[in-house]
């Protein structure tokens, strides 16, 4: 399935060191089943570690077909694990054991163990071939444990010893099982789709019961379910799906288990919508709760909104705060079939503090309890104690004043700004207010900065084979700050721990708009300049609105195209429309949803501000807004050829090959054309001190005559899910876009718009037939602005299109230098632009 295009959710990005070989992981959550010395215990088998004798060794030599010694591994909570690293017993070159060959068991409870099975059944992993090499092993499908066990397999008598890490993330739904019905086949004309669940790890007779499965193994499933098979698994792959005949109640009831009693808020449900095939999505969900002995009499229902678009989605159910350990939910047919791929959970983590009990493990035969010769003389313990809690008190004191000054501090920052939100839940007035927003390149921000407390190490293997000699882990150099770099706050915190830049995962979030859509980049200093002006933004009727289809969505929002009668009686003169008036306006919708909080309700609001003052024949309007009443909506410009992106895909440049299939073609010169009017869009932003972080071809709506003007919302469609890169399943990056600097260090200026602008061109000039930097995975795209950032020639540049000619390619080469004072501004490519036309 390494070929499967649906990304894993998690398991790309989910690659974390859990903390064998960085010490999280203390020596008392790791056991063995024996060991040959104290010096070859439990906790001397972690990954690159030389201590004791170097590694795990058990007592005996290891026989073959007689799988009993292991070393076990306690996470304290469920983990989703996705990769395994193994080493063998190296000491300095004395040592030379290692498992060719290993199982893992793993349990979610202390008590259930599970043996691991890959996608094709086979339970034994191919392990070291010398004592130092650490070699790493994807999990597919990846398990969800606490306790995970490797067990050592040999094909004749042999010591072996072992050092070991786990790779991956918490688990935080903190589902422990799900009960569903078995699935089933659907027959093709072709062949048949098998709609099982073929990775679950509970018992699967006429139900599945006490496991879990594909429905969180964190794999999406196909638009169209029958292509699998092109993809070197069985049609129907990575769905789960009944059919309806089979259920005379008329709905598939799915329970799921938890760890605990948790404050539930949402769950999603990836389900297939192709329709031609009899698969629709649920028209109802019911759900119930139990929280302690007894479920809940009174269930939550929610009806999705479907529309007619066959493409598979997330559904979005809220669970309105309900606490349980249980939900039982029953599901509706809408058609013959229904085939759901992934269900996820969000809950309140802050509302329980209860833990799984850990399982009971033998202490080795040398040390038993009550035995006397292990007693400890403690004649001068208490003396050791009472100084050792003095110096605490005295540290925990230091502590508490320096933590209260640094709390009073920006209590005194965060007042005035509390005012400003607490205005903008109350009214749209853009008269003197200071907008303290994501801060630009240079300026002093006004937001207090989040940093990133994780200690762990982000991995990214190239292949699940990978094997990397010992000391060579693939991470980026230690970070210093270059002297062309001046060291300034940026939109979002980067920490650099073990020479390894991280993004503040909570700062990035932000890059998305609570519609889905990107969000500017904009000085607070910026916005106090323009707050003095007063825009006019006029409310507009709902009821003129006439939906045509929706474009994306977000955490909070939706983006839908519609029509809009009567626009022009609401537009001022600086508005054209080459269009009657009695004849409907074509308009995008940003409309929140009802249930967003707070938070996003002001998010939403500011956003209207930030759009109100952009005026550019280059850049999309805000028209009208509806806030009177819930939803909040922005209506703003659509052009009616749709982005750029679709609208060169669906053209050819002139020439033979075009006339001999009869395709639209778009000119050389209007290529140029749409280019040169991205700049001025861009001059314009940039003007402000506007950074747009999201510049592609997708991004960009295209009119009449070629008219191009730069929007914001390809973030939320799913039609362009493949161009961000997901982390945690959080927050999206446009990786592919991005300068080096915003990938490594968080750090998002007009400079890393005019990189965004390079590859646009680029994207442009090849009728945007493919995806930039196409042959390269998402993790060797990050590797490559590791190369950007050593600057020692090895990276790699994208191409020069075939119909690029040298001036055009030589501007795209010099937005992507690695000084961000060596790229041109907007205003220096425009003139460039304007100099190649003819």
């Amino acid at each position: 399935s390494s070929q499967y295009p649906y990304s894993p959710l998690l398991s790309r990005v989910c690659r974390y060191p859990l903390g064998m070989s960085g010490g999280q992981i203390q020596d008392e959550d790791i056991s063995a089943s024996s060991q040959w010395s104290e010096s070859t215990a439990a906790r001397y088998g972690r990954l690159d570690f030389e201590e004791g004798d170097g590694a795990w060794c058990p007592e005996i030599p290891v026989e073959p077909d007689n799988v009993k010694e292991f070393l076990q591994i306690d996470l304290r909570s469920l983990h989703f694990i996705t990769l395994v690293g193994t080493q063998g017993r190296h000491a300095g070159g004395i040592g030379n054991e290692f498992a060719q060959m290993y199982k893992i068991k793993y349990s979610r409870d202390g008590s259930r163990w599970i043996s691991w099975r890959n996608r094709q059944g086979k339970q034994v992993i191919e392990g070291n071939r010398n004592a130092y090499d650490i070699v790493l092993k994807d999990l597919e499908p990846p398990i969800i444990a606490r306790f995970v066990r490797f067990m050592p397999v040999t094909d004749h008598s042999m010591n072996v010893c072992m050092r070991v890490e786990l790779y991956g993330c918490e688990w935080l739904d903190g589902l422990v099982s799900y009960n569903a019905p078995v699935g089933e086949q659907m027959n093709l004309p072709a062949y048949p789709a098998y709609l099982n669940d073929s990775v679950y790890d509970g018992a699967v007779i006429y139900s599945m019961t006490e496991g879990l499965g594909q429905l969180t193994d964190g794999m999406c499933g196909l638009d169209d379910f029958t292509l699998s098979h092109l993809y070197n698994v069985w049609p129907g792959y990575d769905y789960v799906g009944w059919k309806n005949e089979s259920f005379p109640t008329g709905f598939v009831e799915i329970m799921f288990e938890f760890d605990r009693i948790r404050n539930f808020t949402t769950m999603k449900v990836h389900c297939n919508n192709m329709y031609s095939s009899h698969v629709k999505i649920f028209h109802q969900v019911v759900c119930y709760f139990r929280s302690d002995s007894d479920w809940e009499t009174t269930p939550l229902s929610f009806s999705p909104v479907v529309d007619e678009t066959p493409s598979a989605r997330f559904i979005t159910v809220s669970l309105a705060n309900h606490m349980a350990s249980a939900i039982k939910c029953q599901f509706y047919f809408a058609d013959a079939w229904m085939l759901f791929s992934e269900i996820t959970f969000q809950s309140d983590t802050a509302m329980y503090n209860t833990t799984l009990t850990p399982p009971q493990t033998e202490l080795p035969p040398n040390i038993q309890p009550d035995d006397p010769t292990h007693k400890v003389d403690d004649s001068n313990t208490r003396i050791l104690i009472g100084c050792l809690v003095a110096i605490i008190f005295i540290l925990v004191g230091i502590i508490v004043i320096i933590l209260w000054r640094q709390v009073w501090q920006k209590m005194l920052e965060k007042a005035s700004r509390r005012m400003l939100d607490d205005e903008l839940t109350a009214s749209l007035s853009i008269q003197s207010e200071t907008f303290a927003y994501n801060h630009n390149h240079n300026q002093s921000s006004t937001i207090s900065e989040q940093e990133s407390n994780t200690a762990y190490e982000h991995i990214f293997p190239l292949g699940p084979d990978y094997q990397e000699p010992s000391r060579l882990i693939c991470k980026l150099p230690e970070f210093s700050q270059s002297s062309d770099e001046p060291a300034s706050k940026s939109t979002t915190t980067t920490v650099v721990q073990d020479g390894v830049p991280h993004y503040a995962e909570a700062d990035i979030v932000n890059l998305q708009g609570v519609t889905g859509s990107n969000t500017y980049a904009i000085p607070a200093v910026t916005m106090d300049l323009l707050s003095g002006k007063d825009v006019a933004v006029e409310e507009f009727p709902r009821k003129l609105l006439t939906f045509k289809e929706k474009l994306g969505e977000g955490q909070f929002g939706e983006v839908h195209l519609c029509e809009a009668e009567g626009m022009q009686e609401f537009m001022n003169n600086e508005f054209f429309f080459d269009i009657s008036e009695d004849q409907p306006v074509l308009v995008a919708v940003k409309m929140l949803r009802s249930d967003a909080n707070k938070n996003a309700r002001n998010d939403f609001l500011k956003e209207i501000k930030i759009m109100s003052r952009l005026k550019d024949p280059n850049i999309i309007r805000l028209l009208a807004v509806c806030i009177y009443s819930d939803p909040l909506c922005m209506i703003t410009e659509y052009m009616e050829n749709g982005d750029l992106n679709q609208f060169l895909s669906r053209h050819e440049p002139e020439g033979h090959l075009a006339l001999l299939s009869n395709a639209p073609t778009v000119s050389f010169n209007n290529l140029c054309y749409m280019a040169t009017q991205i700049a001025s869009g861009m001059k314009y932003l940039s003007s402000l001190n506007f950074v747009h972080r999201d510049l592609a071809t997708r991004n960009c709506l295209v009119g009449k005559n070629y008219t191009i003007k730069i929007a914001d919302f390809g973030m939320s469609r799913n039609l362009y899910s493949g161009d961000y890169y997901r982390i945690q399943g959080r927050a999206v990056l446009p990786i592919r876009w991005m300068s080096w600097e915003s990938i490594l260090l968080g750090k998002f200026t007009t400079a890393s718009d005019v990189w965004a602008f390079g590859v646009t061109l680029w994207e442009i000039l090849n009728f945007c037939k493919e995806q930039p930097y196409s042959q390269l995975t998402d993790e060797q795209v990050i590797e490559n602005t590791g190369e950007f950032f050593r600057d020692q020639k090895r990276q790699i540049y994208l191409p020069q299109p075939v119909l690029c000619p040298d001036s055009l390619y030589k501007i795209m080469l010099s937005c992507w230098r690695r000084n961000t004072k060596e790229r041109p501004s907007f205003q220096e490519i425009h003139r460039a632009l304007l100099d190649i036309q003819p």
